[in-house]
């Protein structure tokens, strides 16, 4: 079976040319299975609005495919997000540290996603709580967007942005995961350390700065 969505590359290293996208696995709607994958591929696309959120109903992005135009291969699907291999590199993006879980704090923090076309804007949000533990490795931070340009477009987090980097001090601290159905406003966030403890792992990168 095929299945193709819309989804937020968190990031990408220019050395290895690895990729981790999602923050979460690509599961079976019905089951909540994670899916296995034979082959993927990741193509740009351009977002043309959004359909906001309500408390009760998730909103989404909405936006076509450029599938003429293939800029990278999907290699594994995992419970930490989506990793793969890209042909192209992107052609914008920041050069930036890891940050340990341990340095993470509640407060302001930022996230970058596209709402319109294809150019990523940085938003703020407040990190509501850390947890430290891996009770639940997706699930790691709950997030509150703050930023009244953000909410006026999506009304929060909507599907689509799963993925989208969570930035604070200057460092990659996660990704956007999932949202509260009953709050849009509010979601979870992975640690980005996670994503890339499963890219070491599956890979042997040692990944020190990425973009």
């Amino acid at each position: 079976d095929s299945s193709a969505g819309i989804g937020t590359m968190t990031f990408y290293d220019p050395t290895s040319t690895v990729f981790g996208g999602l923050g979460h696995a690509i599961t079976d709607v019905d089951t909540g299975e994670i899916m296995p994958l034979l082959s993927g591929e990741i193509v740009s696309v351009d977002i043309e609005g959004a359909i906001k959120g309500v408390g009760g109903t998730p909103g989404e992005l909405r936006g076509s495919f450029h599938t003429d135009t293939i800029i990278g291969s999907l290699q594994q699907n995992r419970e930490t997000g989506v990793f793969g291999v890209l042909d192209t590199p992107p052609s914008q993006g920041v050069v930036m540290p890891v940050a340990l879980r341990q340095e993470i704090q509640t407060g302001k923090a930022y996230i970058y996603t596209t709402t319109e076309g294809n150019s990523p804007h940085m938003y703020e949000i407040e990190i509501e709580r850390v947890n430290l533990t891996d009770a639940n490795p997706t699930r790691n931070m709950v997030i509150r967007v703050t930023d009244p340009t953000l909410l006026a477009t999506t009304g929060g987090i909507v599907q689509g942005m799963s993925g989208s980097p969570i930035v604070q001090n200057g460092q990659l601290i996660g990704a956007v995961t999932h949202v509260f159905v009953n709050d849009p406003t509010r979601g979870y966030g992975i640690f980005a350390e996670n994503m890339i403890k499963t890219i070491q792992s599956l890979e042997k990168v040692q990944l020190d700065n990425i973009s």
